[in-house]
Parts: C-alpha cells; sequence; structure tokens
C-alpha cells in the first residue's frame, strides 16, 4: 500500500510506503501488528532523516544510475548510505549493464523495473 497508513491497517496488509514528498507524522499515533513494515524512498539527507522519524524500516535511495532530476550516481549514493543504520535500497537504473557497479555501492538491497522486464 503506498502513502495510506490507515488503510494499510484497515486491510491488515504487510506494510507501507511512504513516498520522499509525504513528510507527515500522523501515522506514528496508530498503533501496528505485528511485523508490519513502514519502508519510505528519499533522495537526500533531509529526506532520510525525515524517513527515520517516520520509523521507515528500509529506505529507498534514488536514483543510483537512473539520469533524472534525482540522479546521485554511486558516489553520492554511497555517502549517503553511510549516514543511516536504516536498510538502504539502491533504486533507479539498474540494468544489466551496471549491475557489476552495485557490488561497489555495498547496499543490502536493489529495485528495478527495467532490470527485471
Amino acid at each position: 500500500m503506498a502513502n495510506n497508513f490507515k488503510l494499510a491497517l484497515k486491510l491488515r496488509l504487510d506494510g507501507v510506503y511512504i513516498p520522499s514528498f509525504n513528510k507527515d507524522f500522523n501515522h506514528l499515533a496508530y498503533s501496528t501488528f505485528l511485523n508490519f513494515a513502514v519502508v519510505g524512498s528519499a533522495h537526500n539527507l533531509k529526506e532520510i532523516r525525515i524517513k527515520e522519524l517516520q520509523k521507515a524500516q528500509n529506505i529507498f535511495i534514488s536514483s543510483l544510475f537512473k539520469k533524472n532530476k534525482n540522479y546521485l550516481g554511486l558516489h553520492r549514493f554511497k555517502v549517503l548510505e553511510k549516514y543511516t543504520q536504516k536498510k538502504i535500497v539502491a533504486l533507479g537504473g539498474i540494468s544489466k549493464k551496471n549491475i557489476k557497479k552495485i557490488k561497489l555501492a555495498e547496499t543490502s538491497s536493489i529495485a528495478g523495473i527495467s532490470y527485471f522486464k
């Protein structure tokens, strides 16, 4: 479930995704059930800190390779990754051509759409 904490709890889903633009803390008032996961996305250090305060267990950081407005590149990705103890998921532009570079990022997980098509 994306960005609707209350509905995710009502439907007894496994978790909720909080996008980078959501800076809200209202969901912290709700009690969750066991194994309910909160994941979020971030593009910079400020957004990482917000996701930490929102109690996200995993944080998607993008964009690692895809050259868009949120493009980080490998070096800036690694710098951001060191500023948090949360599990980091690399996102953005992951393909067969750059899969070996993922090892350099030393990230715990990756996510992608085009790689798995």
